[in-house]
């Protein structure tokens, strides 16, 4: 045998029969002694073998295989994912994840390019996490997880993000803060993002404090120039005495900087984040957030998706998860 995949060649000769009899044990068809079934499902076993799923999707007209569909593997996706693996458990169904690697001009439209690769020959149907839009190709069945504004005929999952958003900021005030300031997503990205910015005007509101302008800013898609916004905000001359940004990414980038601006936290500034990641747990000191929660969100996905892949309609087509507010060390009263 070869050192490379093994093939369905390579079974028939170990087992001593011919390609025609392994592909009937393969398909379950009648004409093959149960002996000689034992033999060819045994070598089968040993030498690990599995038909291509572009050969099972021709044979079969599907593949068994969901797609999870993320523009860039990061702590948010990662977590979605362990909730989707969990829904599979006990199915006929694998999971496969495809990435982009979040590099390149061409985040808009990304969900099509991926679906148009992957889609008739290698998935049945998809759960596309973040996507920037849901006017995809309705041939194949998807569920959406914390979408752009999109199409509502496609089933979607997201968190409450304009509760959540209220939460954060009247933690905040609670603990005496007025000048809070808000680390927001780039202009037309996630639904999520203006959602939370809402929930942070709306508290303020609520406590009396128009919001400042200078206090509001973009964190880009890249590291560096979120590192650069946290700096300027930083060094306004009349700078927040705490921070709420939009993701806990964002919020464990802030703690870092103002570290290395010689600014102690929670003493000289708070820092409050959203999503609440493994990581965030980690964080010194460790950050306070809003919790959604995401393997929830990545669990009720692949179900309302094999609920469409089995001609079912989800029970609900739109849910939306609470969220909860998880205080840790990072937040504390202003001097």
């Amino acid at each position: 045998m070869n050192s490379g995949r093994v093939t369905i060649r390579d079974v028939a000769e170990h087992a001593g029969v011919s390609v025609a009899t392994v592909s009937k044990v393969l398909n379950d068809r009648y004409g093959v002694a149960a002996a000689t079934v034992d033999r060819v499902r045994e070598v089968i076993a040993e030498l690990g073998y599995e038909s291509s799923l572009v050969a099972r999707s021709l044979r079969n007209q599907r593949t068994n295989v969901i797609g999870v569909l993320v523009w860039d593997i990061e702590p948010f996706s990662a977590e979605l994912l362990k909730g989707a693996a969990r829904a599979i458990r006990g199915t006929d169904y694998e999971l496969v994840v495809y990435a982009g690697g979040g590099k390149g001009s061409g985040r808009l439209g990304w969900e099509r390019r991926y679906l148009s690769r992957l889609s008739g020959t290698l998935i049945d149907g998809a759960v596309l996490v973040t996507p920037t839009v849901l006017d995809v190709d309705g041939g194949t069945p998807v569920v959406a997880v914390d979408p752009h504004s999109g199409r509502e005929t496609v089933p979607t999952v997201d968190a409450d993000n304009l509760q959540g958003g209220r939460l954060a900021t009247e933690h905040l005030i609670a603990l005496g803060h007025r000048r809070i300031g808000f680390l927001g997503r780039p202009p037309r990205d996630l639904e999520s993002g203006p959602l939370r910015e809402e929930g942070y005007r709306s508290a303020l509101a609520d406590a009396g404090l128009p919001p400042d302008p200078a206090l509001i800013r973009v964190a880009g898609y890249d590291e560096t120039d979120a590192r650069n916004t946290v700096r300027e905000l930083l060094t306004l001359p009349d700078p927040p005495t705490a921070i709420f940004a939009a993701n806990d990414v964002s919020a464990i980038s802030t703690i870092e900087v103002a570290t290395s601006m010689g600014l102690r936290v929670p003493d000289d500034l708070s820092v409050i984040g959203f999503d609440n990641v493994p990581e965030s747990m980690m964080s010194d000191p460790p950050l306070t957030t809003v919790e959604q929660p995401i393997q929830q969100m990545g669990l009720i996905a692949v179900e309302m998706l094999l609920d469409l892949l089995a001609g079912r309609d989800p029970a609900q087509r739109h849910v939306r998860l609470p969220t909860r507010l998880v205080p840790r060390s990072s937040c504390a009263p202003p001097k």
